[in-house]
């Protein structure tokens, strides 16, 4: 009689895709510093030497003065006022004024890092803005990204949510890059953790896997994920240049 499959207990690897681990939010404040924001930030008084290299999107009553700080709501005073779900012109260049930096050209290839805590699952029209984002960042340019996970409670109690996320929901955006027309560029899956609530970490603790947590409602209230901008690679492009070829 053939042996069942055992299931890997946590922490766990997907197989080719990246390190993957079950960790709870006190973990990921301290290992992620820069994602999990503490609100209560005020306007400074004097204004930074040169503009910021982190881009704070949808930063909210989250506003941080390291950051440049852009929201689509005028009440919360960003540095820069910005609907993403908006495509960027054919020149890929938009002035945006802004109250500490004056006028702002945003351009390709402008930001090392960009910041998306609690903002993606807000955005209407998701492709187009990643689309932006993309074009924004830096080659090797990290994008962290926080979002509800679909079965938590947290996904749908906000009325303001239009959709909610789970493992498979930045595939599009990695791998399948050219369904959304990217011809030479997209992002590299580099860190995808999922934040247990404390329901998820006492079955945790009673043996349950990473697929069991994932499967569970109420086992996991938020993924963070890590997306670095790079090139194609060949078999990338031979794909894309393939989907985009004109038909005989």
């Amino acid at each position: 009689m053939a042996q069942a499959p055992t299931r890997s207990p946590i922490p766990a690897r997907i197989p080719t895709v990246v390190p993957t681990r079950i960790v709870s939010s006190p973990q990921v404040r301290e290992a992620q510093p820069g994602l999990l924001l503490e609100p209560g930030a005020t306007l400074p008084t004097t204004l930074p030497a040169t503009l910021p290299s982190t881009l704070h999107i949808g930063s909210g009553k989250n506003w941080k003065a390291k950051y440049l700080n852009l929201d689509i709501e005028p009440r919360w005073r960003p540095d820069v006022l910005f609907d993403l779900n908006q495509p960027l012109p054919d020149s890929g260049e938009v002035v945006v004024a802004s109250e500490r930096f004056g006028e702002i050209t945003f351009r390709e290839g402008m930001f090392a890092e960009a910041i998306a805590q609690d903002v993606l699952e807000h955005i209407q029209d998701l492709p187009t803005a990643m689309t932006t984002l993309l074009h924004w960042m830096q080659v090797g340019g990290v994008l962290k990204v926080a979002v509800p996970y679909e079965l938590s409670l947290g996904a749908w109690c906000d009325p303001t949510h239009v959709r909610a996320f789970n493992e498979q929901s930045f595939n599009y955006y990695t791998c399948w890059s050219w369904y959304l027309g990217w011809r030479t560029h997209h992002f590299g899956l580099q860190k995808q953790e999922y934040i247990a609530t404390e329901y998820g970490l006492e079955l945790s603790e009673k043996g349950a896997t990473i697929e069991d947590l994932l499967r569970t409602p109420r086992a996991i209230e938020q993924m963070y994920v890590e997306l670095v901008k790079q090139p194609l690679s060949e078999e990338g492009l031979r794909i894309t240049d393939s989907y985009f070829a004109p038909r005989p």
